[in-house]
C-alpha cells in the first residue's frame, strides 16, 4: 500500500473543509434569504436535524471511530479487509433500514422530543410532514461515513472530502430550481435531503469500486470481527449520546420561541467556519504526533506536542473568538439580512452568535486535551466529564429559559462546553510533566489574549467608522472585507509587537512529521 503523505493530506481536508464550509454557508444565506427564519425554516431546520443527530451515533460516531481502526490495521497487515468491510457494510444497512422504516412511522413523536414547542402551531405538521420525507438520509449518509473511511485509509482524502461539498452544491441547485419554476421550497428543501443522500452514496460507492472494494448488498452475518467492532464502538455511543442530549435540550428550548431555532442554527453556521477548520488543523497536524509520543514514553516529545497544540489553538481560536463577539451585529446583517430575514432576525442571531463566541476557544482545546486521556487508554474520565458537563447545559438551558427566553439555549452549550474543558485540564493533574505547560507557553499565553483584546478595540472602532458602509446595500460586503482585515492586522501587529507568536511558528508545523 502506498503511503500517505501527511503534509499533503493535510491540506486537502482541510482545503475541502474550507470548500464545504463556504458551500454550506452559501446554501443557509440562500435559506435565510428564501424562508428567513419563519415556520417553514424552523420546521426544515428541526427535521433535518433528526436524521443528522442519529448519523452521528451510528456513522461519524461510534461506528466510524471503530471501524476505520480495524480496517486499516487489516488493510495494512494483509488481512481480508475487503470482506470485513463489507460485512460491515451489510450489517450498518440491516440496522439502517429498520431504524429508517420506524423512524418514519414515530416521526411525531420524534419531532416532540426534539422540540415539543411546535406543537401548538403549523410547525408541528410540516416538520412532521419534512421529516418523513427525508429521515431516510440516515441510511444514506452513514453508509457514506463508512466508504469514506474506505478512502480515508488509502489516502484518498479529495473523494471522501468532496462529500459535503456535494451535498450543498445539490441544496443549492434545488433551490434556483424552486425559484424558477414556482416549486414549493420547503416540500424542494425536504426532498433535497433524500436526493442529497442518494447522490453521495453513489459517489463514494463508485470511488470505492475504483479501488477493488464492491459493496453489494448481500443478507449481514455476524462474524468475529463485527462483535468486536460492536464491543468498541459500545463506550463511544455513550459519549455520543452526551453530546445529542445537549443538542436536544437546546432545540427543545429554542422550539418554544417562534424563529429561534432558526436563529441558532444560523449562528452556529458563522461559529461552526472557525471551529471546524482549526480543529481539524490540530487534530491532523498536532494531536496524533502527542498520542504518538505519548504512547511510545517520550514524556518531553509528549509535551512539547501537547504545549504546541495549545498555544497554537489559543493563538487561532483567541482573536476569532473575540470577534465573533465584538462583530456579531455586522457580521450577520451583512451575510444574512435580506428577503424573508429581517433585522429583527438579524438581532437575534447575532445574539446568539456572540454567545456562542465565547465558547469558541472551549470546543478548541476539547481537541488538544483529550489524546491526553484517550493515549494512556482512558476513555472512562472524558465520558464522566461530559455527562457533567451535560447535567449543566440542561439545568442552565432549562433554569434560565423563563429569564433569557431562547439566548439560554446558547449559553447553556458555552457554559457546558467551558466546563468540560475545565474539566479536562484538571483532570491532567495526575499526568505528570507531560500535561504541563512549559516555559514558552507560559510566557506567550497572556501575551497572546492582550494581543486578541487589542484587536477588540480596533474592531469595535473600524465598525464605528465603516457603519455607513456597513448599512449601504452597494457597500457593505466591501465594508465587511474591510472590517476583517482590520481584524487580522491588528492581532497580528499587536502580537508581533509584544512577542506573543512568530512567523516562524506556524512555518515550523509544516516540519513536524
Amino acid at each position: 500500500m502506498k503511503p500517505i503523505s501527511l503534509l499533503r493530506s493535510i491540506f486537502t481536508v482541510g482545503g475541502w473543509t474550507l470548500l464545504s464550509r463556504g458551500a454550506g454557508f452559501a446554501r443557509d444565506m440562500m435559506m435565510a434569504a428564501y424562508l428567513g427564519a419563519g415556520p417553514i425554516a424552523d420546521a426544515f431546520n428541526v427535521a433535518f436535524s433528526l436524521p443528522n443527530m442519529f448519523r452521528r451515533f451510528f456513522a461519524e460516531g461510534a461506528f466510524n471511530m471503530a471501524f476505520v481502526p480495524m480496517f486499516a490495521k487489516k488493510l495494512e497487515g494483509g488481512e481480508d479487509a475487503h470482506g470485513f468491510a463489507r460485512d460491515a457494510f451489510n450489517g450498518l444497512a440491516a440496522i439502517l433500514i429498520v431504524f429508517s422504516i420506524i423512524g418514519t412511522i414515530a416521526m411525531p413523536w420524534l419531532v416532540w422530543a426534539m422540540a415539543s414547542g411546535f406543537a401548538q402551531d403549523q410547525r408541528f405538521d410540516l416538520a412532521v410532514l419534512y421529516g418523513q420525507i427525508g429521515f431516510n438520509y440516515i441510511l444514506f449518509i452513514s453508509l457514506v461515513a463508512l466508504l469514506s473511511g474506505v478512502l480515508n485509509a488509502h489516502g484518498h482524502f479529495t473523494e471522501a472530502g468532496f462529500v459535503p461539498v456535494l451535498m450543498n452544491l445539490i441544496f443549492i441547485a434545488m433551490m434556483l430550481l424552486a425559484t424558477q419554476f414556482g416549486w414549493d421550497m420547503g416540500l424542494t428543501l425536504a426532498w433535497a435531503v433524500p436526493i442529497t443522500g442518494v447522490a453521495q452514496l453513489a459517489f463514494t460507492w463508485y470511488a470505492a469500486a475504483k479501488l477493488g472494494f464492491s459493496f453489494a448488498p448481500r443478507w449481514p452475518k455476524m462474524t468475529p470481527e463485527l462483535k468486536r467492532l460492536a464491543i468498541i464502538a459500545g463506550p463511544a455511543i455513550l459519549s455520543g449520546g452526551v453530546v445529542q442530549i445537549n443538542m436536544l435540550v437546546g432545540r427543545q428550548v429554542a422550539s418554544y420561541t417562534e424563529g429561534a431555532v432558526s436563529w441558532l442554527v444560523y449562528a452556529d453556521r458563522l461559529y461552526q467556519l472557525p471551529l471546524g477548520v482549526v480543529a481539524i488543523a490540530i487534530g491532523t497536524v498536532l494531536l496524533p504526533d502527542l498520542s504518538r509520543r505519548l504512547r511510545a514514553g517520550d514524556e518531553a516529545g509528549g509535551r512539547e506536542s501537547f504545549n504546541r497544540g495549545t498555544e497554537l489553538a489559543l493563538a487561532l481560536t483567541f482573536p476569532c473568538a473575540v470577534a465573533l463577539m465584538v462583530i456579531a451585529m455586522p457580521l450577520t446583517a451583512v451575510l444574512y439580512q435580506r428577503g424573508a430575514f429581517t433585522a429583527d432576525d438579524t438581532a437575534a442571531t447575532a445574539l446568539v452568535l456572540a454567545i456562542y463566541g465565547a465558547g469558541l476557544p472551549a470546543f478548541v482545546l476539547h481537541k488538544v486535551y483529550q489524546p491526553l486521556y484517550y493515549a494512556r487508554e482512558d476513555s472512562r474520565s472524558p465520558f464522566r466529564f461530559a455527562v457533567v458537563s451535560m447535567i449543566i447545559n440542561a439545568v442552565i438551558a432549562v433554569g434560565l429559559m423563563p429569564y433569557i427566553g431562547f439566548a439560554a439555549a446558547a449559553l447553556a452549550t458555552t457554559l457546558a462546553g467551558w466546563m468540560m474543558a475545565a474539566q479536562l485540564w484538571l483532570g491532567t493533574k495526575r499526568m505528570g510533566d507531560a500535561a504541563r505547560f512549559d516555559t514558552r507557553f507560559r510566557s506567550r499565553a497572556p501575551r497572546i489574549i492582550i494581543a486578541a483584546i487589542v484587536m477588540g478595540f480596533a474592531l469595535y472602532g473600524a465598525q464605528a467608522a465603516l457603519g455607513d458602509m456597513l448599512a449601504s446595500d452597494g457597500w457593505r460586503y466591501a465594508g465587511l472585507a474591510l472590517l476583517i482585515a482590520t481584524g487580522v492586522l491588528s492581532y497580528y501587529a499587536a502580537g508581533s509587537a509584544i512577542g506573543a507568536f512568530k512567523l516562524s511558528d506556524f512555518r515550523n508545523l509544516r516540519k513536524r512529521k
